[in-house]
């Protein structure tokens, strides 16, 4: 009796949402070099038994590693391999969609602030690297850039974080404008988000990608890219579309991946999706707040 009284005294009880949440725990503070017991009360139900004087740096602890782990809710597994879709990408979809409305709505002014001119990005008008992306020759290029964009760049997301994987897509996407300003400087003038679709590609193919120098991981990802330049061919290579523009894409994204691969626990950090998040605000509202102020002293 005596004995039971004293292990009351000197332990504490974390409660926990389930039998998996508790393990997890429990290997994360004995990580930390806490000892735990894993409990479970049909009262209470699943919970950790940690030393009454580890108590506030366990919590710490936990709290820690959920802020690292926590998910976008609407990151989610579509398979049993693991592969993760970000639904977060509907949101880029009824952008472009809102700027393909206004686009119709305005006058023929707004689309000639934002489309690719390769003469005025070399006279200074940078902006239109970025504007370009938001603008459409019609219902149907909307329309396949949208859907097929919506599952490109929800399967980037879903790999990268949902803020870092929709700033390098949209990186590459201006990426692909520069190569046809790098090219065609002396005339070019363009418009889509096309480029910005073959950059998932480059940045799905670039997931294959790895530090290992073994034999099964050299396969895999030649495998992996080999399959992202057979992606591009059928979808970036149709002979009326820009494809300058979207090879330049699709390489851009496949040198983002690359980078991304190299620090790959930032998909998990929300400070870093948040910040890449905000970052791909200001390329947005930016580019064509200078746009549409460069039109009207025109």
């Amino acid at each position: 009796m005596i004995l039971t009284a004293v292990a009351e005294i000197m332990t504490t009880r974390i409660p926990t949402r389930s039998r998996r949440q508790a393990m997890d725990w429990s290997l994360v503070l004995m990580s930390q070099g806490i000892e735990t017991i894993i409990d479970f009360a049909e009262e209470s139900g699943w919970g950790l038994i940690v030393p009454e004087q580890d108590y506030g740096r366990s919590l710490d602890i936990l709290e820690q590693y959920r802020a690292e782990n926590r998910h976008w809710p609407w990151r989610q597994k579509i398979s049993t391999q693991g592969v993760l879709f970000d639904w977060g990408s509907l949101g880029w979809m009824l952008l472009v969609s809102f700027f393909f409305w206004i686009q119709t709505h305005a006058s023929a002014g707004f689309r000639e602030a934002g489309l690719m001119d390769a003469v005025a990005v070399s006279h200074g008008q940078w902006w239109r690297l970025f504007t370009a992306i938001f603008l459409h020759a019609d219902l149907g290029h909307i329309a396949m850039n949208a859907s097929i964009g919506l599952v490109l760049l929800g399967f980037t997301m879903g790999n990268y974080g949902t803020g870092l994987g929709l700033l390098a897509a949209y990186l590459a996407g201006a990426g692909g404008n520069v190569a046809t300003w790098i090219i065609f400087s002396a005339g070019h003038r363009s418009l889509g988000a096309s480029g910005m679709v073959m950059g998932c590609v480059g940045l799905l193919a670039a997931q294959s990608l790895s530090g290992s120098r073994t034999r099964t991981r050299l396969k895999y990802a030649l495998s992996g890219l080999v399959g992202g330049i057979m992606l591009f061919a059928l979808l970036g290579l149709s002979p009326e579309s820009d494809v300058l523009a979207h090879l330049g894409g699709f390489v851009s994204g496949f040198a983002l991946g690359g980078l991304l691969k190299m620090k790959s626990r930032l998909a998990q950090n929300t400070t870093a999706n948040v910040f890449a998040g905000i970052i791909f605000c200001v390329l947005v509202i930016l580019p064509w707040w200078l746009a549409l102020n460069h039109a009207a002293v025109q």
